[in-house]
């Protein structure tokens, strides 16, 4: 009876300051809403799930979803507005956590990472990319594509901003399934190469390279950038969706090594999420928290203004920065939407844990860019010795006309 009037106490407490999509049901069978039309419905299977409503934010509610304590029904959308409403007037927006700057991005802890989020089953990314497998932020020029369409755009869209040429040496630095070296190799004749730590990725990646009989200038191969060698060996280089596992630490060595790759009048493009906090702090509400713990171990995000001081110290000339986060937001949702049609079919892929870690991290991350709690920005540089020299056109022109 205290546990029970404790609650009700808070559920008043919270009803005078939000109206949430919401209804609390709790082991005994007692339900409370907390607005005129709820939504969704939180079941609390047991008394000791309550802790996790103790000063809660986005990375307890995420846990006790993810460990099975609590159980959530209703759209998804709807449950990240709940979830935000709760953290906000229960636990009260928190500052983000200091940038941790940590020290043990080695190439073992690296790829032991890069393999934890992306070795899991092909077949379950399949179900909810695009048909290319494309797992960065889409490009939308109406806003209206669907995500295949959105997906080739994107990939056009970088082999645009770098002016690709047939016969030209090209580097991808995290190619994921291979989709940007295929389209580069396929659509601007170049010799393509991509590097992945994911072994999944790069299998398939080979396979489909082979199916599209670009083996002879397209690859793909399990490496590390710090180990790719040579110097000024490529003409080209991208990396998409890549540095956010590099590190704010290792930025340095990441750019030294981009510009050591990169040959003299060479262009780069980098495409990353960046922190919206000019101290590079995590996400708030515990968003942050919960992507480190389930999603991406070891990842961190700086700001946009660190990532081109560290660019500008390894020799690389900015000439174009370009802010995707409305893109990626409208990715993000149409990945969870796929997801969300397809559970069942999802359930034969993988545990019902790393669904819910999924569910949870697709339509958290597509609220956090649609909120601004996050971004994502394509910078494009240059390594030119001679100051006169210029690798680009004098406008952005070239990128937009055919």
């Amino acid at each position: 009876m205290l546990i029970e009037s404790r609650i009700e106490k808070a559920i008043d407490e919270l009803r005078r300051r939000a109206e949430l999509p919401l209804a609390i049901e709790l082991w005994n069978g007692k339900r409370y809403a907390l607005g005129s039309h709820p939504s969704v419905t939180l079941r609390i299977p047991g008394a000791g799930a309550l802790r996790y409503f103790l000063d809660p934010d986005l990375a307890k509610l995420g846990e006790a979803y993810v460990e099975g304590h609590i159980d959530v029904e209703g759209p998804i959308r709807d449950v990240l507005r709940a979830a935000e409403g709760l953290s906000r007037e229960l636990g009260g927006a928190k500052p983000g956590r200091k940038p941790r700057l940590l020290s043990f991005h080695t190439r073992r802890r690296d790829a032991e990472a890069i393999r934890y989020h992306y070795d899991v089953s092909n077949d379950f990314y399949a179900l909810w990319l695009d048909r290319e497998m494309v797992y960065s932020c889409a490009y939308f020029k109406t806003g209206d594509e669907d995500i295949h369409v959105a997906q080739a755009q994107k990939l056009d869209h970088i082999c645009r901003k770098l002016r690709l040429q047939p016969g030209e040496r090209f580097l991808d630095i995290g190619c994921g399934w291979g989709a940007l070296v295929r389209w580069a190799a396929k659509h601007y004749g170049v010799d393509a190469t991509g590097i992945t730590l994911s072994r999944n990725q790069h299998e398939l990646a080979n396979e489909r390279i082979r199916a599209a009989g670009l083996e002879s200038r397209c690859r793909v191969l399990l490496q590390d950038y710090r180990d790719v060698p040579g110097e000024g060996a490529y003409d080209k280089i991208a990396s998409v969706g890549m540095f956010e596992h590099v590190g704010l630490k290792n930025l340095p060595l990441y750019f030294g090594a981009i510009w050591r790759l990169l040959k003299d009048g060479g262009v780069v493009m980098n495409h990353g999420i960046t922190a919206i906090d000019p101290e590079s702090r995590a996400v708030g509400l515990g968003a942050g928290e919960f992507i480190h713990r389930y999603v991406f171990p070891h990842g961190e995000l700086p700001h946009i203004s660190l990532a081109l001081r560290e660019m500008a110290s390894a020799g690389l000339e900015v000439m174009d920065v370009e802010t995707l986060r409305l893109h990626y937001a409208k990715t993000l949702w149409l990945w969870s939407s796929r997801l969300e049609e397809r559970l069942e079919e999802a359930r034969k892929h993988t545990e019902d844990k790393h669904l819910r870690i999924w569910r949870t991290y697709l339509a958290g991350c597509a609220h956090a860019f649609e909120s601004r709690w996050t971004t994502i920005h394509q910078v494009l540089a240059v390594k030119s010795l001679d100051p006169r020299a210029q690798p680009l056109p004098l406008t952005r022109e070239y990128l937009y006309s055919k």
